[in-house]
């Protein structure tokens, strides 16, 4: 990739559209595009990572013998691409042929403790696609997802953010639910009942729904 494809993606002369059809068809400029992730320009930095993240979703295999860099990314001091990372992972997951994930799922999860709504809703988010491309991780996934009602409300996760992030677990809950099993099928009802008399209407439904669907 030339240098001065960055600099025209940070003066918009070329759309994020443009640079992620580039890369589409020649992978060789992936390397560059991910040092630009570290580049001290934001609108470089965070430009392309949703390139990163729209090729994770759209040709994962393009993007898979990269994911160790992408690992990297959790423990950038940039949140925003923390949050990228962790969905890029997710998507990554289907093509992890190596079970890369498997060495950082303790990590991965570790994310709900970290006391930001945003950061605890990519995990919980995510874990749906995770789930149905590992369908052996499931009960280790609906381990974590449970813990998502006892996590502590900090200035950044209040306690609507957590009912906000409940309701999001119970979609995810919802999309693997098939492929849960024994005990932990009952922990998740349970969990989705108590639910029933929120104060937000819409975890409310939720629960409603999931409960008419699967009780």
């Amino acid at each position: 990739m030339e240098d001065d494809l960055l600099q025209k993606l940070e003066r918009k002369a070329i759309t994020k559209e443009e640079l992620l059809r580039r890369v589409e068809q020649d992978p060789n400029l992936l390397p560059e595009l991910l040092q630009g992730v570290f580049s001290p320009r934001a609108a470089i930095r965070y430009g392309c990572a949703k390139v990163l993240m729209d090729l994770s979703e759209r040709s994962p295999e393009k993007l898979y013998p990269h994911m160790g860099e992408i690992i990297r990314l959790l423990d950038s001091s940039y949140r925003i691409l923390r949050w990228n990372a962790l969905a890029i992972i997710a998507n990554l997951v289907k093509v992890d042929r190596d079970r890369k994930f498997d060495a950082i799922f303790s990590k991965y999860y570790s994310f709900l403790d970290e006391g930001y709504m945003v950061t605890v809703a990519n995990v919980v988010g995510n874990s749906a696609k995770i789930a149905l491309a590992r369908p052996d991780l499931v009960p280790n996934i609906t381990t974590e997802l449970l813990r998502v009602e006892g996590i502590p409300v900090t200035s950044h996760l209040t306690e609507e953010c957590k009912r906000v992030i409940m309701e999001q677990a119970i979609r995810s809950f919802d999309a693997f639910f098939e492929r849960v099993e024994g005990k932990a099928r009952l922990l998740v009802l349970s969990f989705v009942r108590r639910q029933l008399h929120s104060g937000r209407a819409s975890l409310r439904m939720e629960a409603e729904s999931f409960l008419q669907k699967w009780e």
